[in-house]
């Protein structure tokens, strides 16, 4: 199974949230191989982050051909 990053930013007037896929160069959905490799990735986002947008590790959808 494959694992995707998603980046969770919050408006801070609204409460509201969106989340949006993280993209490789080429804007392909960022699919990542290894859970654990998905996991560090996140780890060095969320401690990273400047803007105080979270992330989190899903697993991959199945696309439709």
């Amino acid at each position: 199974m494959a694992y995707n990053i998603i980046k969770i930013m919050m408006d801070p007037n609204t409460g509201s949230k969106t989340h949006v896929l993280l993209t490789d160069g080429l804007s392909a959905i960022w699919d990542i191989n290894k859970k654990e490799e998905a996991i560090r990735i996140t780890k060095m986002l969320n401690e990273n982050t400047d803007s105080g947008h979270k992330y989190e590790i899903r697993g991959t959808c199945k696309r439709s051909k």
